[in-house]
Parts: C-alpha cells; structure tokens; sequence
C-alpha cells in the first residue's frame, strides 16, 4: 500500500458523525450523544471584514487554526489578531427555519510566531449553549457583530426574518 492510500485509509476512520437520533431508545453505539448537524460555524474576521462559514472548526481545523499552536494562555499571544468562531445553530419553527442558537468565542492568532489563544472550555460550552438556542454574542466588537449579522442576512435572508428579536436585537446594537 503506498504512503498516500495508507494516509486516506486513515483520515476516512478518523471520526464518525452520527445522525439523525440518536437516543431512540435502541441503546446500542451513540446512545445519549447529541446531533451537530444543524450546526455550522461561522468564522467573523474583522481584520479582512469577512464571515464565512469553515466547517473545518467543528475539529479544531478552520483557516484560522491550521499551522498554529493552540495556547490556553492569552498572555503568551500579546500580538494576536482577533477572530470569532460563532457557533450557530438552526431551529425549525413554525414559519420555518431559523437562526436559533449563536454562540460567539473569542480566538487570537498571531502567525508571525505560530501561536494562538483560544480557551476550550468556552468553545465547547459556547456550542453547547448554541445547541440550546442561547444567544451569546454580547462580548463581541460592533464590528464583528455586525459582520456577523450582514452575513447572516446574506446567507439567508428568510432565516433571518423568522429568527427571534432577542438575535435581532442583539446584533442590531
């Protein structure tokens, strides 16, 4: 086997996503997980004034994170861009889809010395909060927030529409 089909061989075994629910009460493999696939991460860069979804960050592998070391000290990052992975999540009402939960964390990269801060416990717990359709986007920059809300616009505009007040609201400060 070659170098090249043994590293597919690998990357195809790497992770299993599991669909659709999983807690139907068969209790055999996933029993209790949760379903991320109404999940995406967007990235907001307010550097180069872009949003856009990157997939990637569900594994800790967007543009933003590739050929860096991670840090859970900000400290040793002074000279770090900001970023934003936003976690959102979307809901199904009874007008139709919606943005339900988004959920922003704070990521500093500074590639001049391959470094970044980013704090794991508020990313996992940010997704988990977007998974319960909280919005959590207070701490955010004006800019970035309003990044955020023209892309979601963009993206899709009836989902905006059918998206709750408080996002809205939220966004529109």
């Amino acid at each position: 086997m070659s170098s090249d089909q043994s590293s597919n061989k690998k990357k195809s075994n790497a992770f299993t996503i599991l669909k659709d629910d999983s807690t139907d009460g068969h209790g055999g493999y996933g029993a209790g997980t949760i379903s991320l696939e109404n999940m995406s991460p967007v990235i907001v860069d307010p550097n180069e004034d872009r949003a856009f979804v990157d997939m990637g960050a569900m594994h800790a592998r967007s543009e933003i994170e590739r050929r860096v070391k991670i840090l859970p000290n900000r400290d040793e990052v002074p000279n770090g861009l900001l970023y934003w992975i936003v976690w959102v999540n979307v809901g199904r009402g009874e007008n139709g889809p919606y943005y339900e939960g988004v959920a922003g964390s704070e990521i500093r990269v500074d590639r001049s010395i391959k470094r970044a801060y980013k704090s794991m416990p508020q990313h996992v717990t940010h997704m988990d909060k977007s998974l319960k359709g909280k919005i959590i986007l207070d701490h955010m920059d004006d800019h970035s927030k309003k990044l955020l809300k023209d892309f979601l616009v963009d993206f899709n505009e009836e989902m905006w529409n059918n998206s709750t007040d408080e996002l809205k609201q939220v966004l529109s400060e």
